[in-house]
């Protein structure tokens, strides 16, 4: 698949919420997932641990995904969220983007970015 096609079907799967199912038919087992905050996870295991956390910690009211932005091997998708932590109760709403890396038609590494403030 090419990265246009993967980026696509990223965009497609995560506005429905498809966590699971993006995961699985779309990354690398030796995926690198890098957030700003956390260790980097490796290999699709620690992504699906990733994912088990944030399916358990969020109450999601709106994922907005826009793009893909496709350029050779790499896509960039900029994620709008508007949720709720399931433990403290607090609402919020996230902005970031992913940065995605394909190799032989799956992801291998993704890298997110959060918006830090306004410019």
């Amino acid at each position: 698949m090419s990265t246009e096609k993967v980026a696509k079907k990223v965009v497609e799967l995560v506005r429905k919420q498809a966590w699971y199912e993006a995961l699985d038919t779309l990354y690398d087992n030796d995926i690198v997932s890098v957030e700003a905050t956390a260790p980097e996870a490796r290999g699709k295991e620690a992504v699906r641990g990733k994912v088990d956390w944030w399916v358990d910690a969020m109450e999601v009211h709106s994922f907005k995904a826009n793009g893909p932005f496709v350029a050779h091997d790499r896509f960039v998708v900029q994620y709008d969220a508007d949720v709720t932590d399931k433990n403290s109760k607090k609402r919020m709403q996230l902005s970031e983007v992913g940065v995605y890396t394909v190799k032989n038609g799956k992801i291998i590494r993704e890298e997110f970015l959060p918006f830090t403030g306004k410019g």
